[in-house]
């Protein structure tokens, strides 16, 4: 389903565009929307969080909550552009769509599209590439530097003649390369580098391609399984040295009321969920079979298949990439989080990569995707392909230049095929806020047992997906808050006037099922609802109230006359 919207998804968005349009959104939408700056930059811009819910019915905290975010990496600039379409269709939709209504009128949604502003605009308006931010670390001297030589605003390939080569031209396509037999002894064989010049070239040393100087990597930034530079590059000095990921960890622990979290990545197709730093057998089976299930309303709307993050993204199991804002999310804070890997060129050519093997893929399958891509580039977005073109180089001599936009090819899509993935990614973080935990107050009954005195029985229960708790990982690290039950308005002469009553299931983990031989069956309902009772003292007439909340799981009451 596309949802109407207020604005186009047609480009990317630079950051005066966003914050020109969220300002807007808390003039057209007051009774809606705030907005607050989490970070400013180092270059002075505001990491702009944006709060979506109806004011009229409760406080933005007093309500379950879901937070979306973008651009952990400044490149991945689709995951800024699915986030600000929800925030479009979350307002424009408002009292138009009945599902979007209620969410808003019952839930909090948290938006934040950019996390790395400073990375992110360097992407958009040069030609250069980058993993987190603008910033110099650990810098190493030497090989060839990107560098847009024509100045055609892209960083192509740069093919550089050799008899050193480990390329050649395909004799069927001049355009394409293949690798040099290990018999050519005849022909001209190329070097294929990116476009760019040569720093601190000595004239008889091997060539390389130089080590990014912007090589920060926000997502190896988060306290949870940190290791420093020696085992993973970009993590940066200690855990949240970063400015901007400080924020974003002050920013969770200051809403309690955050259940789950989808943070925004490119590319690959695929649907991660925690633990990236162990086995998903380790932790619980009922928090895995929840993931799974969430993950699986993503794989309907957008195509793409669920993965554990430990067991099928990552190849080495020992020396493992951690560090990442999704594990953090779960394992030290028990929310239900998942990168996605939004944009998946490689199924669309037809040579999809097999992520759950953890194997490194043979070269040939490679050559093959990257040609298979070329292809594709050349038929659909031909803007952004140009054939190799001769160019003087002031080092390497008649070098040739050409190949595709990788930025708007491979890393993110092409600005025509952007709407498509922002409506599908949309479609499914409504479906994921809504798996969240919601409390009510199922029924509330009162028996007068003497003149003024009576019993009052109440039933309270949780109707969300989720258990208040939202994952066992947060009962096991003891940081679950119990749901609190208050009676108000008469005097509790038995009982307990404001009392913890533990954790409320949701009904993923009723027990059902569909057996061989037997009809459907619901074999365990899951602890989802509790009665209580008291004995209150009051006139008749009198409206007693009783109240149930749980940071997670909302607010909820109901008012009866004794």
């Amino acid at each position: 389903m596309a949802y109407p919207t207020t604005y186009a998804y047609d480009h990317y968005w630079l950051y005066q565009e966003i914050k020109d349009v969220f300002e807007k959104y808390t003039q057209d939408y007051p009774q809606l929307c705030s907005l607050e700056s989490i970070c400013v930059t180092e270059e002075g811009r505001d990491v702009l969080a944006l709060t979506i819910t109806n004011f009229e019915t409760g406080a933005p905290e007093t309500k379950p909550a879901f937070h979306i975010d973008g651009n952990h990496h400044a490149g991945e600039v689709t995951g800024s552009m699915t986030a600000l379409h929800d925030a479009d269709v979350l307002l424009t939709n408002y009292g138009k769509d009945e599902g979007i209504t209620k969410l808003l009128d019952t839930m909090t949604v948290y938006i934040i599209p950019r996390v790395s502003p400073d990375g992110a605009e360097t992407y958009l308006t040069t030609p250069y590439t980058l993993r987190s931010v603008n910033r110099v670390h650990n810098p190493k001297e030497g090989g060839v530097k990107e560098e847009d030589l024509d100045g055609d605003g892209v960083i192509r390939m740069m093919r550089i003649p050799t008899p050193y080569g480990a390329w050649k031209k395909d004799p069927a396509d001049p355009s394409r390369m293949v690798k040099r037999d290990p018999g050519d002894w005849e022909g001209t064989f190329y070097d294929i580098y990116p476009e760019g010049i040569l720093e601190n070239y000595e004239g008889d040393e091997n060539l390389k391609t130089k080590k990014a100087d912007w090589a920060l990597d926000f997502n190896r930034n988060y306290p949870y399984g940190w290791f420093p530079e020696n085992r993973q590059a970009g993590a940066g000095k200690y855990p949240l040295s970063n400015p901007e990921n400080k924020a974003m960890a002050d920013w969770i622990i200051a809403h309690p009321n955050i259940f789950g979290v989808s943070t925004n990545h490119t590319s690959g197709g695929i649907i991660l969920y925690p633990p990236g730093t162990r086995k998903p057998d380790t932790v619980s089976k009922d928090d895995i079979e929840a993931f799974v299930e969430i993950a699986k309303m993503g794989q309907q709307e957008l195509g793409y298949e669920p993965l554990n993050i430990f067991d099928s993204f990552i190849e080495d199991q020992d020396n493992y990439d951690s560090g990442a804002f999704d594990d953090w999310c779960y394992q030290a804070q028990g929310l239900v989080a998942y990168t996605v890997e939004l944009w998946d060129l490689n199924k669309r050519i037809g040579v999809p990569y097999d992520w759950g093997s953890r194997k490194a893929e043979d070269a040939a399958t490679q050559l093959k995707r990257f040609n298979a891509a070329m292809d594709w580039v050349k038929e659909n977005a031909p803007q952004d392909y140009v054939d190799w073109q001769e160019y003087d180089h002031p080092v390497f001599g008649k070098v040739e230049l050409g190949g595709f936009n990788y930025k708007f090819t491979h890393q993110n899509p092409p600005c025509h095929i952007l709407p498509e993935v922002c409506d599908q990614m949309t479609a499914f973080m409504i479906r994921f806020a809504k798996a969240g935990p919601h409390l009510c107050v199922d029924c509330v009954k009162s028996e007068e047992v003497s003149e003024g005195v009576y019993k009052l029985t109440a039933v309270v229960g949780n109707t969300g997906y989720l258990p208040t708790n939202v994952t066992d990982e947060a009962l096991k690290m003891g940081i679950a808050k119990e749901v609190t039950v208050a009676v108000e308005g008469a005097e509790v002469v038995s009982g307990k006037a404001c009392q913890e009553i533990g954790q409320l299931s949701g009904y993923s983990r009723t027990r059902t099922g569909a057996y061989f031989y037997g009809n459907l069956s619901t074999s365990a309902n899951a602890p989802a609802k509790k009665k209580l009772e008291w004995i209150v003292k009051a006139p008749a007439g009198t409206k007693v109230t009783v109240k149930v909340c749980h940071e997670k799981g909302g607010h909820a009451e109901a008012t009866i006359t004794l």
